[in-house]
């Protein structure tokens, strides 16, 4: 009987324990590939928040939980518009809101001369008149979701608005929401004379770094010029990524466990057969590669099932109407690169103490074994 021929009679000797083995590691793995995929969304809408329109940064409070708690002063988004470098500061109110079955709707408060400097990717209709304090422009994701278009209406805020264009910007989160007048914004928000971002566009010559590092010496504002630095305005992305290795610390532990657990079994269940290998010619070595290969099999096999649960798990939380407002799961290869490491992981870390134990034993106590 060949090697492989081996390991693959092993592991389906006690199919039920192999099984249940399996679907225990697959969940975990699961549970990390689909945060994985989230938490890669999360970045993805993050990075296209930063410039958007073009910008080269963007300026919020310093240490705000969450970037729609940042607020900025009229005083404040002056005195970075008057940094020297600046070519262009926008302003935007983020109002977070409920509309039709979005309970995350951001309306987007805008001086309409800025908008128009640096406009989104116009599907329909225009953008806001200079003066019409009724108008929005939809997101497209916000318009399919609502079914509106240029000439309807809708409700946001308790506010009706006449939708005069739709848009893409680029940017899950912006798309799922809409652009209106910041002095209407800013009424419904109760936020008078305040923005939550200002976008920054450095001006021909002025290195968008030098500016950034210009406007960061402004007290308590932050720039934010990649992900990376996300964490200065906003705590979400690092809970994410602490959560999800949390999470892939937590699968390898319990995978471990389970899979030391099915091989100790099967260690103790084919002490003779351990004995006679050893007595026709196998050396401990090969005995301990043979189990520690029936681990990794056995991993990968959970692996592959886990890799597929979880991206079912990352689609049926997209089907949640508030989680679809903010992102598009991003399946990057780190994701299953990080499922098939954590998969070989849990199998060395729960097969070495069984492979050393059956190594351990001397051919002739194995062969007594009953």
């Amino acid at each position: 009987m060949s090697f492989a021929s081996l390991v693959f009679r092993n592991l389906f000797r006690q199919r039920m324990r192999t099984t249940l083995t399996i679907v225990g590691i697959s969940v975990g793995i699961a549970i990390v590939v689909a945060l994985g995929a989230i938490t890669g969304g999360l970045r993805q809408t993050a990075g296209a928040m930063i410039g958007l329109g073009g910008a080269d940064f963007m300026v919020a409070r310093e240490g705000s939980g969450d970037i729609t708690f940042s607020v900025l002063g009229e005083d404040e988004w002056g005195r970075i518009a008057a940094t020297p470098g600046v070519a262009r500061a926008t302003g935007v109110l983020m109002h977070v809101t409920q509309h039709g079955s979005n309970p995350y709707f951001p309306l987007l408060g805008i001086r309409p001369a800025q908008l128009a400097e640096a406009p989104p990717e116009l599907l329909s209709g225009r953008l806001l008149a200079p003066t019409a304090s009724d108008e929005i422009v939809l997101g497209a994701r916000a318009a399919a979701a609502s079914g509106a278009g240029s000439g309807s209406t809708v409700v946001v805020s308790d506010h009706t608005f006449r939708v005069v264009g739709t848009y893409r910007s680029g940017a899950s989160f912006f798309d799922a929401g809409g652009y209106a007048r910041l002095d209407t914004v800013q009424k419904l928000a109760r936020k008078p004379g305040s923005v939550t971002i200002v976008y920054v566009t450095a001006a021909p010559g002025t290195a968008p770094e030098t500016l950034a590092a210009r406007i960061d010496e402004l007290p308590t504002l932050a720039t934010v010029s990649s992900v990376a630095e996300y964490g200065k305005v906003d705590q979400g992305t690092e809970i994410m990524d602490a959560l999800n290795l949390a999470v892939s610390t937590l699968a390898i532990v319990l995978g471990a466990i389970a899979v030391m657990n099915t091989m100790i079994m099967a260690v103790f269940e084919r002490t003779r057969e351990f004995g006679i290998l050893r007595a026709v010619g196998w050396r401990g070595s090969r005995i301990m590669r043979l189990i520690l290969v029936e681990a990794v099999l056995l991993c990968l096999v959970a692996a592959f099932v886990g890799v597929a649960l979880g991206v079912l798990a990352a689609q049926g939380v997209l089907q949640l109407e508030a989680v679809k407002a903010l992102l598009d799961p991003r399946y990057s290869p780190d994701v299953f690169v990080r499922a098939v490491v954590i998969a070989v992981g849990v199998a060395l870390a729960g097969a070495l103490y069984p492979a050393y134990r059956a190594v351990r034993l001397s051919p002739m106590e194995a062969l007594r074994h009953e």
